[in-house]
Formats: C-alpha cells, sequence, structure tokens
C-alpha cells in the first residue's frame, strides 16, 4: 500500500518525518539546537550507504566501489577519501558497519545523519574523532548515532504519531488519483487482486477509504463502493520481509472494530475479508495459484522485489517515484551524456594503433579531468547526491539491483492502464562486450527497424521498463 497505492506527496511527507525525527531525539537527549536543521529535498537520494564507523553517506556501484562521499554536507575528495578508505572501495557484505538506505521512508533518515554529523563536526563543545565526538568524559561514536536515528525511526513508526499526522490531513500528505479505482476494477475483472500491507487494519482502512472515496465527484446516482470490494484478499500486518520467509501466525480481522479475532485462520478465502500476519505461501494458497502467477507490485527493493523473486518466484513490478525526474533530467540533459561517450571513443582512439610493444605513452591526464567534470556537472543536474541510477556512465548499487530483481519497474503502476492486459513483456536485446566488438552487415534496412519499442511510447507517463537480466537468480546482497 504504502508508496504504491498510496503515494505520499514529497517534499511534505519526507517534512512530517523528519520534524518527528529530530523531536524524539531531542526528547532523548541530543541538544535542542538540531531542530533548527530542515529537510532539504535536494541532498539525499535512494541507495545511499551509511558507514557506521567513520559517520559517511556514501554512493557506490554494485562492487562497492565509491562513486561519492559525504561527511556531513561536506563532499570528500582525493586524499580525503583515501584517508577513510584506501582503495576507494567498501566491503559491502561487513552489514554491522555498512547500512544501505534503500527505501523511500530511509530518505528522511540519510538526511538525518548528514544533519547530525555537520552539527556535532562544527559545534566547539564537540572534540572531533575519527569514529565519533568526545564531550568531556563522554564519547558519541558514529556507531552509537546510527543506533539512536534506527531507534528514533522506529519509535516515530510504531507508536502511530506519523500515522496521526498523516491522517489529520490527508489532502496534504497523500495522493488521490482518480485512476487508481479505475485501473483496479480493470484488473478485477480479469484476474485476482490481494493486498499485502505492513500497517495496521486502522490506518489501511482509513488510507484506503481516502484514496477510493469519490463520491462528491461522481453522480449521486451511482452506489458508493467500499474499497475492499476492489480485492480478492487482504493482508495486514505482513511484517515483510518475515512476510517472503516463515511468515507469523494467520488471523482473522473483526473489520467492525479493528480488533484481531483469537486463534489460527484455517478456512477457505472469504470474499472482502481482512487477515493480519500469514506468509506469501498462505497468500498462493488461499487463492489458489502459483508463484509465477503472481506479479507483484512494491516499492521496497528488498523487502518487495528481491525477497518475493528470490523465495516464491513472484514476478515482481518496482515502483520507482524518482524515474519521472530522472527521465526529464536525462533528456533535458542529453548532450552531457554524449559529451562523456564521445570523450570515451576519444580515449579509446589514442591507443588505437597501439599494441604491447608500444613505448608511447599517451597523456590522457587531461581528458580524466574532462569525464570527471561532466560527471559532476551530470550529477548536479539531479541533486547534491546525484543520480539515483548512475554516476556519469557507471551504475549505482540501486540500479544495478534494480536490474537483477525487477522484471519491471515504472514511476507508478498506474502506467497499467495503458496497457492491454494480455501485453507480453520482452527485455531489449543488449550486446555483450564480446559481441559488441563484431560489426554485423544488415541486408534488410526497412522503417522496421527504427521503430520504436513499446516501452518507449508517450501516454503522459513513463511506461513500464523491462530490465535486461531481471530473471537472473543470484546470492543476497544483504539487506538493502
Amino acid at each position: 500500500m504504502d508508496y504504491t497505492l498510496a503515494m505520499y506527496k514529497s517534499p511534505d511527507y519526507e517534512e512530517l518525518a523528519f520534524a518527528l525525527l529530530l523531536e524524539h531525539l531531542v526528547t532523548i537527549g541530543y541538544p535542542p539546537e538540531i531542530l533548527a536543521y530542515k529537510y532539504d529535498p535536494t541532498f539525499p537520494t535512494r541507495g545511499l550507504v551509511f558507514d557506521a564507523l567513520y559517520g559517511n553517506l556514501l554512493k557506490v556501484d554494485s562492487h562497492g566501489n565509491l562513486l561519492v562521499c559525504a561527511h556531513g554536507f561536506r563532499f570528500l575528495k582525493g586524499a580525503e577519501i583515501l584517508h577513510y578508505y584506501p582503495n576507494k572501495f567498501i566491503q559491502r557484505d561487513d552489514m554491522k558497519r555498512f547500512h544501505i538506505l534503500n527505501t523511500l521512508f530511509n530518505l528522511t533518515e540519510a538526511h538525518l545523519y548528514a544533519c547530525l554529523v555537520d552539527f556535532f563536526t562544527n559545534c566547539s563543545r564537540y572534540v572531533n574523532c575519527d569514529t565519533g565526538y568526545k564531550h568531556g568524559n563522554l564519547f558519541m561514536s558514529f556507531r552509537s548515532m546510527f543506533q539512536d536515528v534506527r531507534e528514533a525511526m522506529d519509535h516515530v513508526h510504531l507508536s502511530g504519531c506519523l500515522k496521526e499526522k498523516t491522517l489529520e490531513n490527508l489532502e496534504k500528505y497523500v495522493v488521490k488519483d482518480p485512476r487508481v479505482p479505475l485501473l483496479l476494477s480493470r484488473m478485477k475483472e480479469v484476474g485476482k487482486v490481494f493486498l499485502a500491507t505492513n500497517s495496521d487494519y486502522t490506518y489501511t482502512d482509513a488510507i484506503m477509504s481516502y484514496l477510493f472515496d469519490f463520491s462528491n465527484e461522481v453522480k449521486a446516482d451511482v452506489p458508493r463502493r467500499p474499497w475492499r470490494s476492489y480485492f480478492d484478499l487482504i493482508v495486514v500486518d505482513t511484517r515483510k520481509p518475515l512476510f517472503f520467509a516463515e511468515g507469523t501466525v494467520l488471523r482473522q480481522v473483526d473489520t467492525d472494530t479493528g480488533k484481531l479475532r483469537i486463534g489460527t485462520y484455517t478456512g477457505p478465502l472469504q470474499h472482502c475479508a481482512v487477515y493480519s500476519g500469514g506468509s506469501s505461501d498462505v497468500v498462493c494458497d488461499l487463492l489458489g495459484v502459483k508463484g509465477k502467477d503472481i506479479l507483484y507490485m512494491g516499492d521496497h527493493i528488498f523487502g518487495d522485489i528481491l525477497k518475493s523473486k528470490k523465495r516464491q518466484g513472484w514476478r515482481t513490478f518496482l515502483v520507482v517515484p524518482e524515474l519521472a525526474r530522472e527521465l526529464q533530467v536525462w533528456t533535458e540533459k542529453s548532450e552531457l551524456f554524449e559529451e562523456l561517450r564521445s570523450l570515451d571513443l576519444f580515449l579509446a582512439e589514442l591507443y588505437q594503433h597501439l599494441d604491447s610493444g608500444s613505448s608511447e605513452r599517451p597523456d590522457i591526464s587531461s581528458i580524466k579531468r574532462r569525464i570527471q567534470k561532466v560527471t559532476h556537472e551530470m550529477d548536479m543536474c539531479y541533486g547534491k547526491m546525484g543520480s539515483l541510477f548512475r554516476c556519469g556512465s557507471r551504475q549505482t548499487l540501486f540500479a544495478n539491483q534494480l536490474m537483477r530483481y525487477a522484471d519491471l519497474y515504472a514511476a507508478s503502476f498506474i502506467n497499467f492502464l495503458y496497457y492491454p492486459f494480455s501485453y507480453l513483456f520482452r527485455a531489449p536485446p543488449v550486446l555483450m562486450a564480446h559481441e559488441s566488438t563484431v560489426e554485423h552487415s544488415h541486408r534488410d534496412s526497412g522503417d522496421a527497424s527504427t521503430a520504436l519499442p513499446p516501452w518507449l511510447a508517450q501516454h503522459g507517463d513513463p511506461h513500464p521498463q523491462v530490465p535486461q537480466d531481471s530473471s537472473e537468480e543470484e546470492e543476497d546482497d544483504g539487506e538493502a
């Protein structure tokens, strides 16, 4: 539901969560001066890694090579980076030290780490150390700071204060789109539709009632349809990613009171019934389907996409709201990427006529500097931490995980409105490195070869993209 059916308005929603996090940190002893910080939507991006040893926010590629490094709001370069990371590389499997911030809820968390590091670094009461700060006889490590922020985030969600503030002003924080009930009603006509959310029933009912209530905008003689009627199965309190493993006890929800009924539910699927807990196996059993019969849509690359594909073999659709902005910048600043490609070609031409017997050593320092300059210009077009998907010509960790585990991805699941439900999505063929070195002569050069593939068709929104290697099954990268 969250960030898939219910899209939260940015940056209003992040600003709300950020303010609540700061207030909680002050209540547990952090200096009240931190309340002066405001959420800056241009700073964080998803997929950043927080180094709990040195307090740095890192942007890395799929192998752990550093792309961007920031200490607070100060971006490190050259020797400063080498001081912390001698090989400009991190061991991503060290999950006690490196924590990946991959969800949309993590945006406020990432910005908060930068704010805290910025505050303590510049506060005269604290002495800066490599792994934290000293104040008299007290030492506060970056690891303890990370734990405090994580606990504050848990408090904001589990205490219900974020949900309460959201429900008090739904128009400000939640996007209401009349196409949502339209698409779901069409889906329900041709297949089975289920909702699985970590939220409790009370919050789910309030959000979904808001999303599906258009009674003031339709004819009076059209009966109001309850939101539960759009689904064959509704499961709340799923505790994903545990939901895709052993799961929890399946219990039925009393929709009048919101309370759970005692005992484990073992009966058949009941129309419009709401369940709590359970597992992905239970969903398959109740709906009478197998793994690959299911297309599962979610926004969490680890808790939704990676786990559902690796544990169940479900088809996966990743919602990436940032995609609309990414495509806009990619289109408007295409000349920068073209310049980057031309620099790569120029670099290759310098070595074209040299071999292992050549004593000549081309001077490529100016080209490398130009590549760095163009890459930085591209990054700044997206935001202070650059693009979600790339740094120059190199893909980020987030982009790599998306390509590996998502069968489809788009800015919104609403994009399905523009496709028949019989549509066959296929990934476009891409040459491997050794294949790209061989030229093939094409006898047929008719108009068909220049036709745009359907996922590039324009219908007002960015449309579902088909990753190249989404069917690939690889080992877990650790919690993303």
